[in-house]
C-alpha cells in the first residue's frame, strides 16, 4: 500500500501545492523564468507532471499563483509590524525598510516584466496586494501629515514617488556595501524626501 503523507485528502493536496510553489520560488532564484517549464517544476518538486497540472494549468497560473502567495505572506507580516508603532515616521521607515528587504530577496521578476509575460487578466489578480501596500503606505502618510510630523503634499503623489524610488534602490543595489547600510541610506533618504524632522537623538519631531 502506498505510505499516506498527510492524515486527509486535503492536507495531502495542501501539501502538494506547497511543494510545488517551492520548488517554483526555487528555480526562478536559481534560474529565472526564462525557458521555465513544468515538467522543471515537477521534477523539483518531487511530484509528477501530471500532479503539477491537476493544480495549475499552466505556468502563467502557476506564476500568479506563486507571487499572491509571496506577497500576501508579505503583507501579513509587515502589517503585523505596523501594528506595533505608533509613530507615522517609525511606521514609515518599517515599511520602507521591509519593502526593501523583501524587493532584494524577492524572486519574482518586476512589475513591468510581469506585465509583459502574464495576460491582462492575470496581471489584474496581482493589483489586489499592490492595492493594500499602496492602501497602507497612504495612511501612514497621511497620520503623519494629520499628526505635523509631515508637510502636507500629494498623497497619491508621495506613494508612486516612494514605490518608484523603492524599486530604483533595489535595482541598483550595490553588492559591495553591505544591506544594512544600502537600507538604511535608503530610508534616510526617503524620510528626508517627504519632509521628516529629527531631534539630535534620532527621534522623529513634529512641525510647529
Amino acid at each position: 500500500m502506498p505510505r499516506i503523507a498527510a492524515p486527509t485528502n486535503a492536507a495531502q493536496r495542501e501539501q502538494t501545492q506547497r511543494k510545488i510553489l517551492d520548488a517554483f520560488g526555487e528555480l526562478l532564484f536559481t534560474h529565472g523564468l526564462p525557458g521555465l517549464t513544468m515538467t522543471d517544476v515537477a521534477r523539483t518538486a518531487g511530484v509528477g507532471r501530471t500532479a503539477v497540472y491537476n493544480y495549475f494549468a499552466d505556468l502563467e497560473q502557476l506564476l500568479v499563483a506563486y507571487a499572491l502567495d509571496e506577497t500576501g505572506k508579505f503583507v501579513t507580516d509587515l502589517k503585523a509590524q505596523l501594528d506595533g508603532l505608533e509613530n507615522p515616521v517609525d511606521r514609515l521607515s518599517v515599511y520602507v525598510r521591509a519593502q526593501l528587504e523583501d524587493l532584494t530577496r524577492r524572486h519574482l521578476p518586476p512589475g513591468p516584466a510581469m506585465r509583459s509575460v502574464l495576460s491582462s487578466e492575470s496581471f489584474a489578480k496581482l493589483g489586489i496586494h499592490v492595492g493594500e501596500l499602496n492602501s497602507l503606505l497612504m495612511g501612514i502618510l497621511r497620520d503623519g501629515m494629520d499628526q505635523r510630523f509631515l508637510p502636507g503634499a500629494d498623497v497619491e503623489g508621495l506613494v508612486q514617488l516612494i514605490h518608484g524610488s523603492l524599486t530604483a534602490s533595489a535595482s541598483r543595489r550595490n553588492t559591495d556595501i553591505p544591506d544594512e547600510e544600502h537600507i538604511a541610506a535608503a530610508v534616510r533618504f526617503i524620510q528626508a524626501g517627504v519632509g521628516a524632522s529629527f531631534d539630535a537623538e534620532g527621534r522623529p519631531v513634529a512641525r510647529n
